[in-house]
């Protein structure tokens, strides 16, 4: 069957058209569909709901381009009527009034499958639509390029600034602006350079509302093609690259519940926001409780999605949790290769691609960052000459200077990416004492680095381990994780001294081949029957002091 829009229109924004489908819940140009029959608007059912229907509305509406036909009633649910099924366009159709559906009413749908579309934003009677592009783009970061005389083009990175990516960003409905690219960050175009000089106030609600220097008129190369990076995710109470997971729907931030939240979830968002790989998904509110809304629940994503909103999920709102439920993510852009999780070559990953760090004015306030980011504690050392071995490929960073208190490697002061004199026998690495989550180091009278008191980083609080159980194995476990040869000894009954405070574990049972004692067996974090008379030590040889010259990690 095909359809007419019956005896009404609705004038838009540009000459001469008219249609009889408007969008809901977002922006202009993005929303929930909703189509006019029988003097009632209704919306339209997201069965069969693809790309080429969305490519129809945006058309209709002089919106654009189409971005993405989101399901699910991705921008809240409609009330009263569902008017259309199973519609069915081509994708060339002016009007989504002339593609094939069911029947008018005819369907086997819940509001909660309410049909939505995403357009790149008004064409206005500049015909100026938005794109992102280029290396490592993804639909809500990239090159920006603009739609002008029937042909694309890039805008170039004079004056570009935070206020032009917040205007882009919110063009594409992909959130808050998280950085202004520049110099063909994503790649060098080709062809037309459409605009330079480009300056937006911020809250512009298109690119073609910018002042600029007029269209073609610049004076630039491909190599200083700009960009954005967007997000309709955000980390909350931590870093950059770890926190709480929110997600930006209907203009209001909200959290997400963490029932089923697992590493594939973490992987998405991580690379979402540019912060490399996924350490950690968390749950149980471990960055804090968030407040408002609760977005998303039940989210299973694969891991491949390129955005939260790709994944599987229960609807927009619907949900059946509390906020002492909210899930997080720690992702990071740095890795450590050839030795431990907490330990070697440092190697950041910048344009898709992994690469080394060169060792020139590398020192323990780089390693301090790096130990950071990685939630590995505190540094022990700062290695040079490639002392975890030789990389391969690019050479990211060369003359990293970092004041100690940055929390992210790329928040340091260096030469710029890829720029460096470097061969890879330079490569930097770092030594840290161990995982954020369960940190650890050795105290007491008479202690030393690799003998005394075992004590780990728990809930921002030091705190030692009961003796209860407290063996051999368990001191293997320790003294690799240390990087302080083999064990000697598990001495019990505060051998080094008591200590105060909290007591974190108790029966800790470890089988000895563990790389971390957070991978043994416990009782759980502050479970114990225990006294500060009981807290558990060792003796180690070690075979590596000398060579990594650690010190100093006694209080």
């Amino acid at each position: 069957a095909s359809l007419k829009c019956e005896n009404f229109t609705v004038k838009i924004n540009t000459p001469a058209q008219f249609s009889c489908v408007r969008l809901v819940g977002s922006t202009r140009c993005s929303g929930r569909v909703e189509f006019y029959h029988n003097n009632t608007w209704g919306t339209v059912c997201d069965d069969d709901w693809d790309f080429n229907d969305a490519k129809v509305v945006c058309r209709e509406l002089g919106c654009g381009t189409a971005l993405s036909a989101p399901e699910s009633a991705h921008f809240g649910e409609g009330t009263e009527h569902i008017w259309l099924d199973e519609v069915d366009c081509s994708g060339s159709e002016r009007s989504l009034s002339e593609c094939q559906h069911g029947g008018f009413g005819i369907h086997d749908c819940q509001h909660g499958e309410d049909a939505g579309v995403v357009c790149s934003g008004e064409k206005s009677f500049e015909s100026l639509t938005i794109r992102l592009a280029g290396r490592g783009s993804t639909r809500c970061s990239g090159r920006v390029e603009i739609y002008h005389n029937n042909t694309w083009g890039t805008v170039c990175d004079d004056s570009w600034d935070f206020n032009d990516a917040k205007v882009v960003c919110r063009e594409l409905d992909c959130g808050t602006a998280l950085n202004a690219t520049q110099s063909a960050h994503f790649g060098p175009g080709t062809g037309q350079i459409w605009l330079d000089n480009v300056n937006c106030s911020g809250s512009e609600g298109s690119l073609n509302e910018c002042q600029h220097g007029g269209f073609g008129t610049h004076n630039c190369q491909h190599n200083e093609d700009a960009g954005v990076v967007c997000s309709g995710v955000r980390l909350v109470g931590s870093t950059r690259c770890s926190g709480r997971v929110e997600i930006y729907h209907s203009n209001t931030w909200g959290t997400v519940c963490d029932d089923n939240w697992d590493f594939s979830d973490a992987e998405v968002v991580c690379r979402e926001l540019g912060c490399g790989v996924a350490l950690n998904a968390t749950q149980s509110a471990f960055f804090g409780q968030g407040t408002g809304q609760i977005w998303l629940d039940e989210v299973k994503c694969s891991g491949s999605e390129m955005s939260l909103t790709e994944c599987q999920h229960g609807g927009f709102g619907k949900h059946n949790c509390q906020h002492n439920e909210d899930a997080g993510v720690v992702c990071s852009g740095v890795r450590l290769v050839g030795s431990t999780r907490c330990s070697g070559r440092v190697e950041i990953y910048h344009s898709n691609t992994w690469g080394t760090v060169c060792d020139d004015n590398w020192d323990f306030s780089d390693a301090e960052v790096v130990c950071r980011e990685l939630g590995c504690g505190v540094a022990l050392n700062a290695t040079q000459s490639a002392f975890f071995g030789p990389g391969t490929g690019q050479i990211w960073l060369d003359e990293v200077k970092c004041s100690g208190s940055e929390m992210s490697l790329t928040e340091c002061q260096h030469g710029g990416f890829g720029k460096h004199n470097c061969g890879h026998g330079e490569d930097a690495g770092v030594v840290c004492s161990g995982e954020k989550f369960l940190d650890q180091i050795l105290v007491g009278p008479g202690s030393d680095w690799c003998s005394g008191r075992v004590e780990i980083y728990h809930s921002n609080t030091w705190g030692t381990v009961c003796d209860d159980s407290w063996d051999f194995n368990d001191a293997k476990v320790v003294c690799r994780e240390l990087g302080c040869g083999v064990a000697l000894n598990a001495t019990q009954s505060a051998h080094f001294g008591p200590g105060t405070g909290q007591i974190w574990l108790d029966n800790v049972d470890c089988s000895g081949t563990e790389t971390s004692l957070s991978e043994c067996q416990h009782r759980g974090f502050g479970t114990h029957n225990c006294q500060h008379n009981e807290d558990a030590v060792l003796l180690i040889q070690p075979i590596l002091v000398k060579e990594l010259g650690k010190s100093g990690l006694m209080r």
